[in-house]
């Protein structure tokens, strides 16, 4: 391939993130967010929870030497149909948010929070004109 062909990306494939406790993710992911684990391995310290329209998040133990580490991640999106209600539900876990909810009209609203580890995810509400 020469420097000046692009590359053709085919697809995206399971986002996944490091977590340095485990069980917290789990509490964190399942039971408060209410992800289903679909996979745990704790011999290799990986973890797979999904939803209903079968995406996936991996969750991977976080290892001292480990290129990635916690709390080092692409944010990843997680689609609700009622921004204000699920902020609210979340803060009254204890769940960090960092800002207000930020809207771009007629297309979408999104509040970013963090996991205990640090890693990013963004609530998303479509608009009617994008759903």
């Amino acid at each position: 391939m020469s420097t000046t062909e692009k590359i053709q990306i085919k697809s995206i494939g399971l986002p996944w993130i490091c977590a340095k406790d485990m069980e917290k993710a789990k509490a964190f992911f399942h039971g408060i967010l209410g992800l289903e684990i679909k996979e745990e391995n704790s011999e290799f310290g990986w973890m797979e929870l999904g939803t209903e329209d079968g995406v996936r998040l991996g969750i991977g133990k976080d290892s001292d030497g480990s290129e990635i580490a916690a709390g080092e991640n692409a944010v990843v999106t997680m689609r609700v149909d009622d921004i204000v209600k699920a902020k609210a539900y979340l803060e009254g876990k204890d769940v960090e948010f960092h800002g207000e909810i930020v809207e771009i009209p007629t297309i979408i609203k999104m509040a970013l929070f963090t996991d205990p580890d640090g890693n990013k995810f963004q609530l998303i509400q479509l608009l009617e004109n994008h759903k």
